[in-house]
């Protein structure tokens, strides 16, 4: 689930995702907006749901690689 196998392709893994999400992050979004974002660049191949795509916001939480300010989300400097 967070990182590829044998029976989960790589653009499927949620690290996978989170680095895309984190490559869109290049300023403040909210939920949303990243979530459209994120779909009109990802839109070939099987599609991602959008609970994956919370998956994958979890786990960047999780690791300090993201936070929230009110309403949106920023990606953490290193």
């Amino acid at each position: 689930m967070i990182l590829p196998s044998k029976h989960l392709s790589e653009n499927r893994a949620l690290l996978t995702i989170g680095g895309h999400l984190l490559g869109l992050l290049t300023k403040p979004k909210t939920v949303s907006v990243l979530w459209e974002e994120f779909k009109a660049r990802h839109s070939t191949g099987s599609p991602i749901s959008f609970d994956w795509f919370v998956l994958a916001l979890d786990l960047l939480a999780c690791t300090g690689s993201i936070t929230l300010d009110g309403n949106r989300i920023v990606k953490k400097k290193p």
